[in-house]
């Protein structure tokens, strides 16, 4: 996944941060130079930056709507296989369903505004009077459809196959949910690629590849989450974010001198080289808190 190495700070909007990865310098290049039924390499551009503009809406309704559950939202990265919204909602799945769906949604409140203005094009004789602008306005509304069901496929880690195992995630738990999930997006992901090549379309070739290497990820997290769901919990706390409690055993490992260790046996210090830990990270949900507010009260 992009991360903030190698990219540009954009902006800050509504408290998150937006960057720009150096790849997507490359892909404006490529795209923008290929020929196009447009009169100059102009508009190419226009489009290219509009493609741009959709992705950073998409990418802010993840953001917000994780934020409005009460998740913690981080930054925004721009790359040339779309945009990354790196966001931590609560582990809950009707929070993990907002903070993904909101992101299609974008996409769906887009539909009327670029259709209207279509319409309102064609109405006034865009495409004998000024036909580039008027491709521009159709493309851009091909582009979000595209986007739209592209994104909404079951294929984890796209978000409709994100959004598959949130559905999952009520009947079937948080592990088994992105088990079957990871497993229904490798049979998507295998299609995908097959038509990438059929097609002899690179760009759709990187983008399955980019998808699958996820899709393996997930299933190995599932596989995590699955072994971590049969330790044995230990009494007396309880994660101040999701309220699980934590699992029994030498399950966390030192920033210090790399041992595994147990932070509730021994008051969050490595009994090895004795580095003191503030935070505690839940190894369910992800949060960091102080060993105090992990204590429940007695009586």
């Amino acid at each position: 996944m992009p991360t903030r190495k190698g990219s540009i700070k954009l902006f800050r909007l509504f408290g998150i941060d937006v960057y720009l990865h150096w790849m997507w310098f490359l892909a404006f290049l490529y795209f923008s130079s290929r020929p196009r039924d447009y009169s100059n390499y102009g508009w190419n551009a226009l489009e290219i930056l509009s493609l741009f503009l959709i992705v950073l809406t998409h990418e802010f309704g993840h953001q917000l709507a994780c934020r409005s559950v009460g998740g913690q939202t981080s930054f925004i990265v721009l790359w040339p296989l779309g945009g990354v919204a790196y966001v931590n909602p609560p582990q809950r799945p009707g929070a993990q369903l907002w903070s993904i769906a909101a992101g299609p949604l974008v996409n769906v409140a887009l539909f009327p505004l670029l259709l209207g203005l279509l319409y309102s094009a064609k109405h006034h004789g865009w495409p004998a009077d000024m036909p580039n602008a008027y491709l521009l306005v159709r493309n851009v509304a091909l582009i979000n459809t595209v986007l739209f069901v592209f994104n909404i496929l079951p294929i984890f880690p796209l978000d409709g196959g994100q959004i598959l195992r949130s559905l999952l995630w009520f009947p079937f738990g948080r592990a088994n949910s992105l088990m079957a999930a990871s497993v229904i997006g490798f049979i998507g992901v295998f299609g995908l690629i097959g038509l990438a090549i059929w097609a002899g379309d690179t760009w759709l070739i990187l983008m399955s590849v980019f998808i699958a290497m996820n899709c393996w990820g997930g299933l190995k997290q599932a596989q995590a989450l699955v072994k971590l769901a049969k330790i044995p919990r230990r009494p007396g706390f309880a994660c101040p974010s999701c309220h699980s409690a934590p699992p029994l055993g030498a399950l966390w490992r030192c920033g210090q001198c790399g041992n595994a260790f147990d932070t509730f046996a021994t008051n969050a210090a490595c009994p090895h080289c004795g580095a003191q830990f503030n935070l505690t990270q839940c190894l369910d949900c992800g949060t960091r808190s102080v060993l105090a507010d992990w204590q429940k009260p007695i009586g």
